[in-house]
């Protein structure tokens, strides 16, 4: 379970402003929703996705849906649904790529954040099905334009090997060369709007 109390992940702050103001966000797998607060109260429209009841009882109010589902046993619990961006950090299940991705609208953006291949030898998780292979996040992203992207060791505290992407789903009706600037803010040309969307996003 994601702690509520903690900052929400650097990744997940310096990418956000990719996201259209007032845009709607999928954060699976959310835990207690420490990512779900701080996107709320930015004005973004979040679905809380859990399969803790106790855990998302927190976020009625503050996100925008809140959905209890087994993510690993039960079908896909938003069949249908687009969304501006999709988030996830701590948490794999290789089987939901192919409906993460499909969640995402045109112009949407993917921010993912996990555990890699290596934390086995440090620490928890250390189940291969948990670990991201090197590169695999790229893999998953294919036909998204990928913005940033990591795979290495962090010191800490507390020291894990992680794997993170940023990627866009072009959309046909915007910029073809939409300017994504590495410092977390996206200049004109970009997603829709994404300039100004979030003025303290650091």
């Amino acid at each position: 379970m994601h702690d509520p109390t903690l900052a929400p992940s650097p990744w997940v702050r310096r990418f956000a402003s990719l996201l259209r103001p007032g845009g709607t966000v999928l954060d699976l797998a959310c835990g207690s929703g420490r990512h779900v607060r701080w996107l709320a109260a930015r004005g973004f429209a979040v679905t809380a996705v859990d399969c803790d009841v106790a855990a998302l009882a927190g976020l009625q109010g503050i996100a925008a849906e809140v959905l209890a589902a087994d993510l690993e046993a039960a079908p896909w619990p938003l069949p249908g649904r687009r969304f501006d961006a999709v988030l996830v950090t701590h948490y794999l299940w290789r089987p939901l790529f192919p409906a993460l991705l499909g969640s995402l609208a045109d112009g949407g953006v993917l921010v993912y954040e996990t555990f890699a291949d290596g934390q086995q030898a440090i620490g928890r998780p250390s189940r291969p099905e948990f670990l991201l292979r090197p590169g695999e996040l790229l893999e998953r992203a294919a036909g998204l334009r990928v913005v940033a992207y990591e795979d290495g060791f962090e010191a800490g505290p507390p020291p894990r090997f992680v794997q993170r992407i940023a990627a866009w789903r072009p959309d046909p009706a915007e910029a073809s060369h939409p300017r994504f600037r590495l410092d977390g803010s996206v200049a004109t040309g970009g997603p829709a709007g994404a300039a100004g969307a979030l003025g303290a996003a650091t």
